[in-house]
């Protein structure tokens, strides 16, 4: 088959295009024809390498598919050749001490993520055990699809289960313009919130407002916490959606109410972070940290999906042989909702 695959961990041009062997198919696994795959900025972490994190080379990245089922193992029961499917990017694998609680499993030490710890989506065939494989409609095409799995799941997984937003409350989200962000101004807003977004380029203004944002600061030209004191007459906000790291960090504690919770995901900014924790003892604010979220949560969001609530947001279809390109599209902040590839 051919695949976007790395041999060695650094920039964008590190990926090649090429021939990869083909994905083994055990006695539960479905192989899936993949018709696209999404980029999430876990891809370009992946490509770069995780300290601790141990990444099989040569390696496919890629978190998010949608494709059609090509064979089945013999002992696959629920899924058939042709089958409309995406695949859970988040995997436990069988007999895992999680297996047990289906709400919690992102909690397990034996948590895996499609494209990190095994080889991912950047390719014509995948094979995954039917578990973590999930039947789709054709409400939506399968370009379309693949960009809802890992950042919608985690919007959710942030919104709901951890931060608990409820109606009337406020909340900042940062980053509209993202995979993650434009899932999360959608959920919030679906959740009964009063919705801030931030965006760094007046085009992009627009297309926020449109997913259920109520007011849209532009970081670059104004100081967001400053516009969301303005906004909330000094109060600040109930909840802030944070996945930026340093550069938003310290000004995120200023922005929040008392009592206030911030919710974070990720660091495209960087690892590490100066913190006044005076901010976090008077105000009594909450940090709670999230990372992904469950199948159980992964199946509501599909629902929400199929029902139209949350919708999926494109950004740009590319060839898979431009994966290199995507990379730096997504690096620059480009995009507007998901970069997905196209095999």
């Amino acid at each position: 088959m051919k695949a976007v695959y790395f041999e060695k961990h650094g920039g964008p041009d590190v990926l090649k295009y090429g021939p990869f062997k083909d994905p083994s198919v055990d006695l539960n696994d479905v192989l899936i024809e993949v018709a696209a795959c999404a980029l999430n900025h876990l891809d370009i972490w992946v490509r770069q390498g995780l300290p601790g994190v141990s990444i099989p080379l040569p390696h496919i990245p890629g978190s998010d598919v949608a494709g059609t089922v090509l064979e089945t193992g013999k002992g696959v029961r629920r899924f058939k050749k042709g089958d409309r499917v995406i695949v859970s990017p988040g995997q436990l694998p069988p007999n895992s001490a999680a297996d047990g609680y289906a709400a919690r499993d992102s909690y397990s030490p034996d948590f895996q993520i499609l494209g990190l710890q095994t080889q991912g989506g950047y390719a014509e065939r995948v094979a995954v055990n039917e578990r973590f494989v999930i039947p789709v409609s054709e409400k939506y095409s399968l370009e379309e699809w693949a960009s809802v799995p890992l950042a919608s799941l985690t919007a959710y997984h942030m919104l709901v289960t951890r931060a608990n937003v409820q109606p009337g409350e406020t909340v900042l989200v940062h980053a509209a313009g993202s995979g993650i962000g434009s899932a999360a101004v959608q959920i919030a807003k679906f959740l009964g919130a009063t919705v801030y977004t931030t965006v760094g380029d007046y085009r992009k203004v627009a297309r926020a407002k449109k997913l259920g944002a109520d007011e849209v600061i532009l970081y670059k030209t104004r100081d967001f916490s400053e516009a969301v004191k303005e906004l909330t007459g000094g109060r600040g906000v109930d909840v802030i959606f944070e996945h930026i790291g340093p550069e938003t960090w310290q000004k995120n504690l200023s922005s929040l109410a008392r009592g206030g919770r911030m919710v974070t995901c990720g660091a495209t900014s960087g690892p590490k972070t100066e913190m006044d924790i005076r901010y976090l003892f008077s105000k009594q604010i909450s940090i709670l940290g999230a990372y992904m979220g469950s199948f159980a949560e992964l199946l509501r969001v599909i629902a929400m999906v199929e029902k139209g609530a949350l919708v999926p947001t494109i950004d740009q279809v590319m060839p898979l042989k431009d994966a290199a390109a995507a990379h730096k599209r997504m690096e620059s902040r480009q995009n507007f909702g998901k970069i997905v590839l196209k095999v």
